[in-house]
């Protein structure tokens, strides 16, 4: 596949992402994977390196989990994202997703951004919990240095003040780059923390000029090893899809 025209294909309507915060399971997937083609969503995502602030914390079933993600891709005819955490597991190029996934811890992991910088193919870049618009912007410099200016920005909340939300979704953030003629998506799922204002939020994002979303759904929420408070139904997501979609 032609990673990024298949990207700008699917960017001619609301991008959604969707999956479950961790993979847990190929079952697990594989329900999620229906779902999404029962709604015409093309972009499946799943966590297999889980990087925690607590050591005792599930951690992810690793490469395990990307061969899960693989076969599901496959069999589904979906574009999988997923995250990647060490410059190592870059070798393993047979399961590595589509999208490589830079998470808000990682960053400004300069070693890492270089690394992924190398890659033929698109690199969702998640803007870190604390950082600057200028930091991430120059976080996806490394990245384009190396050659791949195939950078999505993921604006997925930022901490402030605030504590009636799990972040801060900065919808200025997004505008901006998107002025700047940055490719864009919003994550209301870790900048709620709250299934309840994912949709709201979602719609704000895409308001300010977010040209997807990326949200976290499972099977059975409440039984997630991880993000289970912000992980969405099936049923709910299925309003979401609707939602987003009418209002484009």
């Amino acid at each position: 596949m032609n990673h990024w025209n298949e990207f700008m294909r699917l960017m001619e309507e609301p991008w959604i992402i969707a999956g479950p915060c961790a993979i847990e399971s190929k079952e697990q997937m594989k329900k999620v994977a229906q779902i999404l083609k029962t709604y015409g969503v093309k972009a499946i995502r799943g966590g297999a390196f889980k990087p925690r602030t607590s050591p005792n914390s599930f951690q992810g079933l690793g490469l395990e989990g990307l061969k899960i993600m693989k076969e599901i891709g496959q069999e589904f005819d979906l574009i999988t994202v997923s995250e990647i955490m060490d410059p190592r597991v870059l070798a393993e190029e047979e399961w590595l997703p589509d999208v490589i996934q830079i998470g808000s811890r990682n960053m400004q992991n300069f070693a890492l951004l270089k690394e992924v910088g190398k890659q033929n193919r698109p690199i969702l870049l998640k803007r870190g919990m604390a950082a600057t618009v200028h930091e991430w912007l120059q976080a996806a410099a490394y990245v384009e240095a190396e050659g791949n200016h195939r950078v999505i920005f993921c604006e997925r909340g930022i901490r402030t003040v605030s504590e009636i939300t799990r972040n801060t979704l900065d919808v200025g953030a997004i505008a901006y780059l998107r002025q700047m003629g940055k490719f864009v998506v919003a994550d209301p799922s870790h900048a709620s923390g709250n299934r309840a204002l994912v949709a709201p939020l979602a719609k704000a994002g895409l308001a300010a000029g977010a040209q997807g979303i990326m949200v976290e759904i499972h099977p059975q929420p409440e039984e997630a090893v991880s993000d289970s408070e912000q992980s969405l139904t099936f049923e709910e997501f299925a309003e979401l899809v609707k939602a987003v979609r009418s209002d484009a």
